[in-house]
């Protein structure tokens, strides 16, 4: 049920009809974000192969980030914009949690939001098609995995009543970590050349930034800061896999 529950927040797809995950089960949906990954990559990286056959490959890429996106419901874009929003505009604690938690979206996350897409769009693009499409399946899983350490890192800075879900994650158990941490590498280890495990490192310093970030402002994490999280670690993967393919054809 805790993986149901995952799937059903973490795309669009109507896992709700196949039976209703009791709300408990949403505390634990971060140890199955990585496994959700695989479904949102795999996606992803099929519109873009699909496309590929028939289009240009810069058209390919842009279907396939349209495709997450509809997918997702565009659940960690939105928290991207809040939180470039929010701690673009504001100084203080109290202040940053009010504009993470408004519905609007002001000049800081617009222009986040833009350079992102070219960021992701150019990177992406850089990447041979057949390569890419593996390259998007690991990007995926490993940096929800790496993002998901937020809540071992700290505590969440609201209520949980003031929660948007109304739920506060729970902190993973060691046989959780030790499957997420799984569902994370896994892909890494199976579909990429051996030289392009290192690109895998790069998130883990964009963590421990956003990490020293949130705990100056925060004092804690909120969904926002965990859906921005692993698009940043996304980002720096495919950065790093640009620049290992520069330096080393593959």
């Amino acid at each position: 049920m805790k993986v149901l529950a995952a799937f059903i927040f973490f795309t669009r797809l109507p896992f709700w009809r196949i039976k209703e995950a009791p709300a408990e089960n949403f505390k634990h949906v971060v140890d199955y974000w990585p496994l959700a990954g695989w479904l949102t990559g795999g996606f992803t990286a099929a519109v873009l192969w699909a496309s590929s056959m028939v289009l240009p490959a810069g058209i390919a890429v842009l279907l396939a980030m349209t495709g997450r996106l509809c997918l997702t419901g565009a659940l960690h874009e939105d928290g991207l914009a809040d939180f470039f929003d929010a701690f673009g505009s504001a100084t203080t604690k109290e202040r940053t949690l009010a504009i993470m938690k408004d519905s609007h979206t002001g000049s800081y996350g617009v222009i986040g939001l833009i350079l992102y897409f070219l960021l992701l769009w150019t990177l992406l693009g850089a990447i041979s098609v057949p390569l890419v499409c593996w390259v998007v399946i690991a990007g995926d899983a490993w940096s929800k995995f790496v993002a998901g350490q937020l809540i071992h890192l700290l505590p969440y800075a609201r209520k949980e009543e003031e929660s948007k879900i109304k739920t506060v994650y729970d902190r993973m158990s060691a046989g959780a970590f030790v499957f997420a941490l799984l569902c994370g590498i896994v892909p890494l280890l199976v579909v990429l050349p051996a030289g392009l495990w290192l690109a895998a490192l790069l998130p883990l310093p964009v963590l421990y930034l956003l990490y020293l970030l949130m705990k100056r402002r925060l004092q804690g994490y909120t969904g926002d800061c965990c859906g921005a999280t692993a698009l940043l670690c996304e980002l720096s993967f495919y950065l790093g896999i640009v620049l290992l393919i520069h330096n080393h054809p593959f």
